[in-house]
C-alpha cells in the first residue's frame, strides 16, 4: 500500500474517532449543565479542545449555548466537530478506491449533516441534545459501516491502529478534563457526580453499573477505565488492539521500522498495564496521563516518520 494511502486512511479513522469522543463528552456536560443547581463551568474541555485564549475562555465558561456553537460549528476553531468531520471527508476522499463506496456515502453524509442550517439552529436556539444525539447516531452509523463492510486487508489495519491511537488519547484526555475539575482530588464521596460523568463520557457507566452492581467507588471506576480489557474505551484495551493490528503489518513492513514502532508501543502498554493507581494519588495520576499522552504523540509521530514517509 502507498504511504500516502496509509496516512489517509489513518487519519481518516482518527477524525472520527475524535469527532465521537468530542459528542459524548458535550452530551454528558450539557446534561449536567442543566442538572446542577450552580453555574456549570466548561473550563476544563475549553482548555482542551477550545483553541482559545485564557480570556476568551473566562467570557464562555458558563455559557452552555455558546460553547457548544463553539465547539461543535465554529471553523476557526481547529478542533471543532465541524472540522474534524470535514479533515475526516477529505482522507476519505483521497482513498476513495481503499474504501468501500457505503463508508464514502456514510461520510459524505455526516459532512452534510453537520453544515446542516436545521441542526445548526437546533443547537443554538432549540434542542441541543436532540442535535447531539443525531450526531451520535451518525458516527454509530459510520462505525458500524466500516465494520461491515472493509475487507480485512492492509488498509483495514491502519484504519484500527488509528481509530485505537485517537481512542487511547480521548480516554487520557476524558480522564483528565474530569479530574481536573475536581482539582484531581480523587477522596470525592462515591456519589459525587464526577465519577458518573467521566463514565458516561466514555460510554461505560452501564458496563460499570453491571460489573460492580451499582456500588459507586472512585478505585472501581479508575480500574474500568485505566485497565479492564473488557471495557473497549479503557486505556490498556485500546493500547492492546494497537498492538493486535500493528503486529498484522509485520510481513509488510522494513524490519527497521516496524521494530522501532513495536518496541514504542509495547514499552507503552507495559508501563500502563503494570501501573496502579490508587485514590491518594492525584498528582501522579496526573502525571502519569500527561506522560501516556506524551507518549503516544511519539508513537503518532513515528508512524509518520516510518511508514507515512515524513521524515
Amino acid at each position: 500500500m502507498l504511504s500516502r494511502v496509509a496516512d489517509s486512511i489513518f487519519w481518516m479513522a482518527r477524525y472520527m474517532e475524535r469527532t465521537n469522543g468530542m459528542l459524548r463528552l458535550l452530551r454528558t456536560n450539557y446534561v449536567a449543565s442543566q442538572s446542577e443547581e450552580k453555574a456549570f463551568s466548561w473550563r476544563s474541555v475549553l482548555l482542551t479542545y477550545g483553541d482559545m485564549q485564557p480570556r476568551q475562555i473566562d467570557e464562555l465558561e458558563f455559557s452552555s449555548q455558546k460553547v457548544l456553537e463553539h465547539l461543535l460549528h465554529d471553523k476557526e476553531n481547529n478542533s471543532s466537530v465541524i472540522n474534524n468531520i470535514t479533515q475526516a471527508r477529505e482522507n476519505a476522499r483521497a482513498v476513495q478506491d481503499h474504501i468501500t463506496k457505503e463508508v464514502w456515502q456514510c461520510l459524505n453524509e455526516y459532512y452534510h449533516l453537520i453544515r446542516d442550517r436545521h441542526l445548526q439552529e437546533q443547537v443554538s436556539f432549540g434542542d441541543p441534545l436532540s442535535a447531539l444525539d443525531t450526531l451520535i447516531r451518525h458516527g454509530m452509523l459510520y462505525h458500524g459501516t466500516v465494520d461491515t463492510t472493509m475487507s480485512r486487508e492492509e488498509g483495514f489495519n491502519f484504519l484500527n491502529i488509528g481509530k485505537f491511537l485517537e481512542r487511547t488519547v480521548i480516554s487520557a484526555d476524558m480522564i483528565n478534563i474530569k479530574l481536573a475539575e475536581v482539582n484531581y482530588n480523587l477522596h470525592l464521596p462515591s456519589e459525587a457526580p464526577q465519577w458518573r460523568y467521566l463514565l458516561y463520557s466514555l460510554s461505560g457507566y452501564e458496563f460499570y453499573m453491571r460489573t460492580y452492581r451499582g456500588n459507586m467507588q472512585p478505585d472501581h471506576v479508575l480500574q474500568q477505565v485505566l485497565y479492564s480489557n473488557l471495557f473497549p474505551h479503557s486505556v490498556v484495551y485500546c493500547l492492546e488492539q494497537i498492538s493486535r493490528y500493528f503486529a498484522r503489518l509485520k510481513t509488510e513492513s522494513l524490519p527497521e521500522n516496524y521494530d522501532q514502532l513495536e518496541f514504542l508501543i509495547g514499552r507503552l502498554t507495559t508501563n500502563v498495564k503494570y501501573s496502579r493507581m490508587e485514590v491518594n494519588e492525584g498528582k501522579y495520576l496526573q502525571q502519569f496521563l500527561m506522560q501516556t499522552r506524551r507518549e503516544l504523540l511519539e508513537i503518532s509521530k513515528s508512524f509518520s516518520q516510518y511508514y507515512f514517509g515524513y521524515s
